[in-house]
């Protein structure tokens, strides 16, 4: 009796250790479960963010591609000339004043070299205003060029014409100069020439006096 009344005793004594073993385990199991709730939650957000984020950067980046390719695109547009560029009207033209520009200033030169009515010192500036031109004209048709050749200059059609018509202006001043200084420099060399059968004609005049 006196056994059974101990053990009684000792399983009275015992349960309530384990109960509240058994609750302070459960209640860190609960713990346990919130903080991985908790960090699924976090988990979640992270990867939405992220989501988001890589979203907007392959927008970005697609927008970005898609701008790069249209920009690339017209500047590659600018490069090439067009027909209605290569056709226009005033090329031929800045064509034809080169070449009469050349033709006139060698006559000129020929003529004036021959006359024998201009020292050298005059033959000489003459060679200077034409070598200043012809530099000039030679520049305007290396303009030319790089208007008209693709891939070396980025330019629009409009801009392109408006070179041209530049072009064709100061190639067009350049001839009217050389007409306006060869015909003073005729003006000068008749002169001469003038007053060197005056000079003759006075000095026979003088010499049948005598």
């Amino acid at each position: 009796m006196k056994k059974l009344l101990l053990a009684l005793l000792l399983f009275t004594l015992s349960a309530p250790l384990k109960v509240h073993a058994q609750t302070a385990e459960v209640t860190q199991l609960i713990l346990n479960i919130e903080k991985l709730n908790q960090l699924r939650k976090i988990l979640k957000e992270l990867k939405e963010g992220y989501d988001i984020l890589f979203k907007g950067y392959t927008l970005i980046r697609d927008l970005s591609k898609s701008n790069f390719n249209l920009h690339q695109a017209f500047l590659d547009g600018l490069l090439q000339v067009s027909p209605g560029v290569k056709n226009y009207q005033r090329i031929k033209d800045i064509i034809a004043l080169q070449l009469a520009l050349l033709k006139e200033y060698q006559a000129a030169q020929r003529q004036f070299s021959a006359s024998g009515f201009l020292n050298s010192d005059e033959l000489e500036y003459l060679e200077s205003v034409y070598g200043r031109l012809i530099k000039r004209s030679v520049k305007n048709l290396d303009a030319l060029t790089d208007v008209l050749t693709a891939k070396k200059m980025r330019m629009s059609d409009d801009e392109r014409l408006k070179a041209v018509d530049g072009i064709y202006e100061d190639m067009a001043e350049s001839l009217v100069f050389l007409r306006q200084f060869n015909a003073s420099t005729s003006v000068l060399a008749l002169q001469r020439k003038k007053e060197h059968q005056d000079i003759k004609m006075s000095q026979t005049l003088h010499g049948q006096s005598n």
